[in-house]
């Protein structure tokens, strides 16, 4: 038995002969949940923008009973979003239920997905339930979530650890009871690609109404395997993908989702699928999640990392130059990125300026081009040479102080064998604050001060400086992460003046990490599966 082509196929390109996948991106629910990735309402809403415009069919936005800041990101971008579906977690409970429902008002494409474990261990250590009443509460919770919307998708928590006639219970309860998408989630990275495969061909034989949903993946990476599980999931029969962007998500990720559109894109001779993914968008979503986040992207990461297109090797250059196709499998251009011979340097103009930006990915509105431009004369003026990389450090590091309360203003640190001491200035929700300190060397007198300033309790657990260019004009890139009271948050940054870029990546961490403090999730919250 077939899984069904999706409704949302209907307005997908799709080519005769070739079921439709529909692409349901996590980034902003299950891809927040990494520790540190904290986004603001703002952040939030341009990352729906980028999702809608990439041709994303489902976003769930957030978890709506987790937090007012969880509810109000799914309320606003159900407001803003017209062409994607818009989605919210909830607990297999009436006031989860409820809960999401409200936050999903503005918008006639909602869905409600409600999550519950099926795995006997699960349900043993976790929910403390006996598996008829986990059968009952899966019925009362589908039931009252299908009376709230036309859209209902169930998932069950650690699928693949669960007992496959159980789980096959559960399913047809589900089904019963109103659910439009079944999603069967490798919660712990645990499954093997064959075995993936083979739970979702046996359930779409044997499940009595599976003719009448889609079936979903949802995987995540804890072996490295997400991605290739998520392909064989739909080889079995699944016909939705979740995935997030750069591979977000708790523990070691979720399933990548630039990974699984382009396999599917390039390897049409082995998976007869489409999606309606626009991929010239990747690139731009990558670097703008990376960029809030504080998450690099790793430099030999799939189809989005720096050398994802770079060709060193004399042979394989040679092969390059005679015919592309010899060692790329697929275009730059395809991903989002192009290759450009536009140098820039302190006499370019704003039109070259924007030409170069949307080469390397980005679209920013009037004001943030404004802005990025006059960074940039300002480091053309101190640079011999402005690299792409140049540029991308410094786009990226104003996207992510976006929506800072707690701002670098002034800085002056003086360092050598007598001692090392900082003043600093810092502009604090509009008003300024200066502090003087000490330290055992430069960076530590800088860390001092703002201590000083905005006194926290937070523990250093990450300082990392590398060079975003070669020469000993470089930009240096600066990533720190904060932790408190079980809080991680991350923040990065660039600047020609490594103390410069310390200083405001650590203010960047801070506001993350108190950003994350507004929106803690209550105890007891059912987070990642």
């Amino acid at each position: 038995m077939t899984a069904p082509i999706s409704p949302v196929a209907a307005d997908s390109k799709i080519a005769p002969g070739r079921d439709n996948v529909v692409i349901f991106d996590t980034t902003m629910r299950d891809g927040e949940q990494s520790p540190g990735a904290s986004m603001s309402l703002e952040e939030k809403l341009e990352l729906a923008k980028i999702l809608e415009e990439m041709g994303v069919d489902i976003i769930e936005a957030g978890f709506p009973i987790a937090s007012n800041g969880d509810f109000q990101s799914v309320n606003e971008i159900a407001k803003i979003v017209k062409n994607s579906t818009i989605a919210g977690l909830c607990r297999a409970h009436q006031v989860d239920i409820d809960r999401c429902a409200e936050a999903l008002r503005p918008t006639q494409r909602g869905r409600i997905h409600v999550v519950i474990a099926t795995s006997d261990l699960h349900m043993k250590h976790k929910l403390q339930m006996e598996p008829d009443a986990v059968i009952d509460v899966i019925a009362r919770s589908v039931t009252h979530a299908r009376n709230l919307r036309d859209d209902v998708e169930w998932s069950a928590e650690d699928a693949t650890r669960s007992d496959r006639q159980f789980l096959r219970r559960a399913i047809e309860t589900a089904i019963k009871a109103g659910a439009t998408t079944i999603n069967l989630p490798d919660t712990v990275g645990y499954t093997y690609p064959s075995e993936y495969a083979d739970l979702f061909n046996w359930m779409t034989q044997n499940v009595e109404g599976a003719d009448k949903v889609i079936f979903s993946t949802h995987c995540h990476n804890d072996l490295g395997l997400a991605v290739a599980n998520s392909l064989a999931g739909v080889q079995g029969g699944a016909r939705q993908i979740e995935c997030a962007i750069n591979g977000l998500g708790e523990r070691a990720g979720n399933a990548a989702l630039e990974e699984v559109v382009m396999a599917l894109k390039v390897r049409g001779d082995k998976l007869p699928f489409q999606t309606g993914i626009d991929t010239t968008h990747i690139t731009r979503a990558s670097r703008y999640v990376s960029a809030i986040t504080g998450f690099p992207v790793q430099y030999n990461k799939a189809i989005v990392g720096k050398n994802a297109f770079a060709h060193e090797s004399g042979i394989h250059q040679d092969g390059m130059l005679k015919n592309r196709e010899t060692y790329e499998i697929m275009t730059p251009e395809s991903v989002g990125q192009a290759p450009s011979s536009l140098v820039m340097g302190k006499h370019s103009g704003s039109h070259a300026f924007r030409a170069k930006l949307k080469d390397l990915g980005y679209e920013l509105g009037q004001n943030a081009l404004k802005e990025a431009f006059g960074r940039f004369k300002d480091l053309a003026d101190r640079k011999k040479h402005v690299y792409d990389d140049d540029i991308i450090a410094l786009v990226d590091d104003a996207l992510a102080r976006g929506s800072e309360k707690i701002r670098v203003s002034h800085l002056r640190v003086v360092a050598g064998t007598e001692g090392q001491s900082a003043e600093l200035t810092l502009d604090v929700d509009g008003q300024p604050k200066s502090a003087e300190a000490s330290g055992d060397g430069p960076v530590d007198a800088v860390f001092n001060a703002i201590h000083k300033i905005v006194p926290h309790s937070a523990a250093l657990r990450l300082f990392q400086v590398h060079a975003v260019t070669e020469g000993t004009d470089a930009q240096a890139q600066v990533s720190v992460r904060l932790e408190e009271d079980g809080r991680i948050a991350t923040g990065a940054a660039a600047d020609t003046d490594t103390l410069t870029a310390s200083a405001k990546a650590y203010v960047n961490a801070l506001n993350n990490l108190f950003a994350r403090k507004e929106k803690s999730a209550p105890a007891a919250i059912a987070s990642g599966f």
